[in-house]
């Protein structure tokens, strides 16, 4: 690990993709099929992809299923949502943090300058690095208590 943890080192590169288009029963097969609990939803243009919402499993049991909606004639643009927080591969792990804290997030794209998918960050991704963290810090302690018996052996 860098001493400046960036969150495109943290971030995984292989995301689960929608189209404001797809399906909504399509995008919750993905989420089956991917073992995903979200998309990220994208405009393809040339040869970026430029996420324009996030689809979770949340969004769909509360805005279809729970209020007795028809999936099977909404699409992915229909539920998703647009209000997003997203990174950019150079900012620190304490700005990722912050910024998923502030808007209640669990799940954060990462963009590069133009606004494209390079990967997506997620709560979980974070504590992994936070408890690796954490293990080198219980060595420092340790390692400092050995080093002080043997000193004063």
């Amino acid at each position: 690990m860098a001493e400046r943890l960036d969150t495109g080192e943290i971030c995984t590169r292989s995301v689960t993709i929608a189209l404001r288009t797809t399906p909504l029963n399509d995008a919750a097969r993905l989420m089956r099929e991917h073992h995903v609990g979200c998309l990220v939803v994208v405009e393809e243009q040339a040869t970026q992809r430029l996420v324009v919402g996030m689809l979770t499993d949340r969004d769909i049991v509360t805005a279809v299923v729970a209020t007795d909606l028809d999936a099977s004639v909404l699409c992915a643009e229909d539920v998703m949502s647009t209000d997003l927080v997203l990174a950019r591969e150079d900012d620190s792990l304490i700005d990722l943090i912050r910024s998923m804290r502030r808007k209640g997030v669990r799940r954060v794209p990462v963009v590069g300058v133009q606004g494209e998918l390079l990967g997506l960050v997620t709560l979980d991704d974070v504590l992994d690095v936070l408890v690796q963290e954490l293990g080198l810090l219980v060595s420092a302690i340790h390692n400092e208590g050995q080093r002080e018996r043997q000193m004063r052996r």
